[in-house]
């Protein structure tokens, strides 16, 4: 993950049914706007389109505790798939004790992100990432000023301060681009289990013993190198309209595919 800013904008908020309405209103004249250009092809360096961060915490082979920002991550169920590149310390943890921990930042916790940026456990640093400003650095827990907390199923400990908190445990490991010769073997997708899940109490949905309150859990979103939190007013989503718990396995009627598949 290279360089990240903090949009300033982030912690807006619109407080008025009325305020909404014109801001839906002003989104649907400019989407008019854009949709009467003709599409264009570009070849961008990188396709990071908008997914959440992740401070992921692991072990190093000397016992010792890495923590590494990343994005290129989502959820499927009780499963999560990771893109690493195949050469970095996290990876390598993650597939040699089969464990980590996924830590979500919400915006607040956006310094803890850029503490680790161009950062790396690996000693000496391979070359492309020397290339782009890394530096070794032995400790990120104490870079990030992140409290180490343990895990209640793995052996990796968790950070205090991310609203939440997944432990995992590896499933599989699935190399990446193999058809591709200029990029065969230097990407690994890893196929995690999500075995406890920890939240803080002020995104956990009242009266609710196992749900998370959407509008209390601002995820830190990356796009294109730039960090974002979510404004407070949603799009609305027939989607929601479906109670969670039917995606539950062994629910009466469960919906065995993902909320968003057909």
């Amino acid at each position: 993950m290279t360089s990240m800013l903090l949009t300033p904008d982030m912690h807006a908020t619109h407080n008025s049914d009325t305020h909404s309405h014109d801001m839906y209103s002003s989104d649907t004249h400019s989407s008019a706007a854009r949709d009467s250009a003709p599409h264009v092809q570009i070849d961008p360096a990188i396709l990071y389109f908008g997914t959440p961060v992740v401070l992921v915490s692991s072990r190093n082979a000397d016992g010792s505790a890495n923590l590494a920002p990343m994005s290129s991550a989502w959820w499927l169920g009780r499963s999560c798939m990771l893109g690493f590149g195949a050469r970095s310390a996290t990876p390598a943890n993650i597939q040699r004790t089969g464990q980590c921990v996924l830590n979500l930042p919400s915006a607040h916790e956006a310094s803890l992100v850029n503490r680790l940026v161009r950062t790396t456990a690996s000693d000496p640093v391979p070359p492309h990432k020397l290339a782009m400003g890394y530096e070794h650095e032995a400790d990120k827990f104490a870079r990030a000023g992140a409290t180490a907390v343990p895990s209640v199923h793995v052996d990796v400990p968790r950070v205090a301060e991310c609203p939440v908190q997944l432990e995992a445990e590896l499933e599989a490991v699935h190399p990446m681009a193999v058809r591709d010769p200029l990029r065969r073997g230097g990407l690994v997708a890893l196929e995690l289990r999500i075995v406890a899940v920890h939240v803080a109490p002020h995104i956990r949905m009242a009266g609710h013993a196992h749900r998370v309150e959407p509008d209390a859990w601002r995820p830190l979103i990356m796009s294109f190198q730039r960090l974002y939190g979510l404004s407070d007013v949603p799009v609305e989503s027939e989607l929601a309209r479906i109670p969670e718990e039917a995606y539950r396995r062994g629910a009466a009627g469960a919906v065995v595919a993902s909320p968003s598949a057909s």
